[in-house]
């Protein structure tokens, strides 16, 4: 592999610092790049993140999802030759057992399948 495929990108946290840069293949799929964010995440910082979807990446204002590959992303500033991408990095907060059941609940009811009729 030609080392000009690579992509390189750094992430940025909610408080101004940074995880990386690092390079990555064309084929890196966005999970795994959560995955590699946990496993980075500095740990003098409080409420990381537990899981990848607890971490949301985000690029030129799009939301990634886990399953696609840079490749399929389309990273407009891929393009740049020598260029760093910023990919921004929000992390949900943790939730208690309360909000965490009333969020699927809300997600049930949204979707139709456990609605009431009255």
């Amino acid at each position: 592999m030609a080392l000009k495929e690579l992509i390189e990108i750094k992430f940025r946290l909610a408080d101004g610092s940074d995880i990386g840069p690092n390079k990555y293949t064309p084929a890196t799929t966005v999970g795994s790049l959560k995955e590699k964010i946990i496993a980075q995440w500095p740990k003098d910082k409080d409420s990381g993140p537990k899981t990848i979807n607890d971490v949301k990446l985000i690029n030129a204002g799009r939301i990634l999802e886990n399953n696609k590959t840079l490749g399929e992303s389309r990273l407009p500033v891929a393009e740049v030759p020598g260029g760093v991408i910023t990919m921004h990095v929000v992390v949900r907060p943790p939730m208690n057992e309360k909000a965490r059941d009333k969020l699927q609940d809300d997600s049930l009811n949204k979707g139709g399948c456990a609605c009431t009729i009255l």
